[in-house]
């Protein structure tokens, strides 16, 4: 009974019964009306055939044995027929019936009145003096003689016998038949609507059953539902945005899997490269404290400065971690604007000047000299350029070279950072820009390095819609390059 089509079926059988017994008694009504119509219509004359074969009112004076006379010659014509004389009042002067039965004295004259002016539509109802509570139809015409109007006759054309007839009407052969009718026609419309509503729920619990199932499976198999029409109907359409849905929450799955497979690395790694500084920083500490006495001063300032060294890592760690956190958690809008990138690139070459001398590597810059202006935040594009260079610096043995150059194209601005380093294996280009990965392993990519600066680059470049390529082999060097939009060049 929980069911759908269970609800559906009793709803139906409930409204059609309805229907069928409001049809049933609304025809009894109207059959009835139409009898006392067709009756008032073919009767309507017979109170004046009466009134005109007797002078039933002389002087105020009426005359019942003709009344009595002429209502029988009346009532073989129609059994259902009750004359009553009345006065111009609406009195009742006489009639042909028992005294008892009788319970009214007088009559409403303005149905009456109505019927004879002609000026009415049947079926007209007047008063039936023997039943208070109940109004019929009825034949009426006036008493005059020399003097005028002096009563009028009143026929009710559907008396007791009539009542007695109706009432007994259900026993009929015609009312069995109509009632037989009606309920085949209810019967019939219910099974068509049952039929109907089982191929409209089907579809339905088909639909039903397949989102349990994938639910069950916690959405790790896809919905198997047809293909629905572009034109179909509401089943259709939730047929396909439950696909849709299913697809979409696989995907978030998916997602949430990973980040917390990301989570649970980037704690893991977090904790290794916060231990390993701390860890130095805390040794050559207590080694300074228990040794302080015995230690001469070039040992002490040695750890001294082996201890700093940890700290700027583990700051640049730390610094590393919060802004890629900013960067991730999308804090972090760009402020857009026009900026000459030459100039940029410049900038930084200066800025690793030394420490490229110190290392004995050559910087070079290399700007297209029809360089245009660029739109960007020229604060994150600078950190971009920072992290490309100094991990270039930082892998390329002495006497290497790094080059930053600048390609002027069609609708961007190409910007480039090239080596001739040890390169990076095709297996590990895939997963460089991911958080603490270094392709080289942990020493080779130098102390101060939280391997979080390419993902931090990624992120950048994500946020001005720009992607970055690699290109780089073994032996032969890497290539790291990305585009930004032109602008109109500065006046």
């Amino acid at each position: 009974m929980n069911t759908l089509f269970a609800k559906l079926s009793i709803a139906l059988l409930a409204i059609v019964g309805g229907m069928g017994a409001a049809f049933f008694f609304i025809d009894r009504i109207n059959t009835r009306a139409y009898y006392e119509e067709l009756s008032q219509h073919l009767n309507a004359p017979i109170a004046m055939y009466v009134t005109q074969q007797r002078q039933l009112i002389s002087n105020g004076s009426p005359d019942l044995e003709s009344l009595r006379d002429l209502a029988g010659h009346a009532m073989v014509i129609n059994p259902t027929a009750e004359i009553y004389l009345l006065d111009v009042d609406g009195n009742i002067l006489g009639h042909n019936l028992p005294q008892e039965t009788v319970v009214k004295s007088s009559v409403d004259l303005q149905p009456v009145l109505s019927l004879i002016d002609g000026n009415n539509r049947f079926p007209l109802r007047g008063d039936d003096p023997r039943s208070p509570s109940t109004q019929k139809v009825f034949s009426a015409w006036p008493v005059t003689s020399e003097v005028g109007t002096e009563g009028y006759l009143y026929v009710v054309l559907g008396g007791q016998t009539y009542e007695t007839l109706a009432n007994n009407i259900g026993d009929s052969y015609v009312a069995r038949v109509s009632l037989f009718a009606i309920a085949g026609i209810v019967l019939f419309t219910a099974i068509v609507g049952l039929l109907v509503f089982g191929l409209l729920t089907r579809r339905l619990k088909r639909l039903n059953s397949e989102m349990q199932r994938v639910t069950d499976s916690k959405f790790e198999i896809e919905p198997t539902l047809p293909t629905a029409r572009d034109n179909g109907d509401e089943i259709d359409e939730l047929s396909n945005t439950f696909v849709d849905m299913s697809a979409q929450i696989r995907k978030q799955i998916d997602q949430l899997t990973e980040n917390d497979r990301l989570r649970r690395e980037l704690v893991s790694n977090i904790s290794h490269d916060l231990r390993t500084p701390m860890s130095a920083i805390q040794g050559y500490i207590e080694t300074l404290i228990i040794k302080s006495d015995s230690m001469s001063a070039e040992d002490r300032d040695r750890y001294l400065r082996i201890a700093q060294k940890h700290t700027i890592r583990l700051g640049s760690l730390i610094g590393d971690l919060f802004e890629l956190s900013k960067l991730n958690a999308g804090s972090v809008t760009p402020n857009v604007e026009s900026f000459s990138l030459p100039e940029l690139v410049q900038d930084i070459a200066h800025e690793f000047q030394i420490e490229s001398e110190r290392k004995n590597i050559s910087l070079h810059v290399d700007v297209d000299a029809q360089a245009a202006n660029t739109m960007g935040d020229i604060g994150l594009i600078q950190r971009v350029l920072e992290n490309l260079v100094r991990n270039a610096i930082q892998f390329v043995p002495a006497g290497g070279d790094v080059t930053i150059s600048i390609t002027e194209q069609s609708e961007s601005v190409a910007v480039a950072v090239s080596d001739n380093g040890p390169g990076i294996a095709e297996k590990d280009v895939p997963r460089i820009f991911d958080r603490f990965y270094r392709a080289l392993g942990g020493e080779e990519a130098g102390s101060n390095s939280s391997g979080l600066g390419l993902a931090i680059v990624k992120r950048i470049l994500d946020l001005h819609d720009s992607r970055i390529t690699v290109v780089s082999a073994l032996n032969s060097g890497t290539r790291f390059e990305f585009e930004l939009p032109h602008s109109l060049k500065a006046a």
